[in-house]
């Protein structure tokens, strides 16, 4: 199923400040979602892993998914 990806301010300004390969390499993975999401503990969303990096998202509907927020794995819970 594809979903109509919409992303946040603060995802987009991440994913600007990124090597070519690296934003390629996490919209790719998106693209791919719901493959390897996980239910974030303690708080709405999901979160995606790619790499060393995390993407955090919630579905709207059944058609568009929000990408709330792109960082490191240890900074992106913070």
């Amino acid at each position: 199923m594809a979903y109509r990806i919409r992303y946040s301010r603060a995802a987009e300004k991440y994913l600007d400040n990124q090597t070519q390969a690296i934003r390629i390499r996490i919209m790719d993975a998106i693209d791919k979602i719901p493959k390897g999401t996980k239910k974030l503990k303690g708080r709405d969303g999901y979160r995606l892993a790619v790499g060393g990096f995390r993407v955090l998202f919630e579905y709207v509907d059944d058609t568009t998914i929000d990408v709330v927020a792109i960082g490191s794995r240890g900074d992106i819970y913070k």
